[in-house]
């Protein structure tokens, strides 16, 4: 696997987010993928990535992607995203709560023959509850 292809995968990810295109995106990952999210728990398969990113976007309908960092050391690549969105969706129980949110997203993938054989997702978590109002933040001490 060489960076460039890498970087082409990783290139034709974040479009495909940025896209909603749960179809595109499940395309970019092996039949038997493997993918570790907090979100959706372990998942096995084309079929199963395909609905997370349609839940995904049930829950972020409007989510933008900007990517702020990517790192390519072959076969794998960390991409680090900056992502906007409306909460419309239920969230681990959260009713929609319509409120504009700001928040980070890691994942890192490693790639063979072309494709994503293997994901680890990770999420702000902790952001993500405070702006939904779950969570309150305590002010930093000066």
């Amino acid at each position: 696997m060489s960076r460039s292809d890498l970087e082409r995968v990783t290139t034709l990810y974040l479009e495909s987010m940025n896209n909603h295109d749960p179809e595109a995106l499940a395309a970019l990952y092996a039949p038997e993928c493997v993918v570790e999210s907090p979100l959706f728990a372990s998942l096995h398969g084309r079929a199963a990535v395909e609905e997370s990113y349609r839940q995904w976007f049930r829950i972020f309908p409007d989510v933008e992607f900007r990517a702020e960092s990517v790192v390519i050391d072959p076969p794998a690549a960390a991409v680090l995203t900056r992502n906007s969105a409306t909460h419309d969706g239920e969230l681990l129980g959260l009713p929609p709560t319509r409120r504009k949110i700001e928040f980070r997203t890691m994942r890192v993938i490693t790639v063979a023959d072309g494709l994503i054989a293997s994901e680890r997702r990770i999420y702000d978590f902790t952001g993500l509850l405070v702006q939904l109002g779950v969570l309150r933040a305590k002010p930093a001490k000066p």
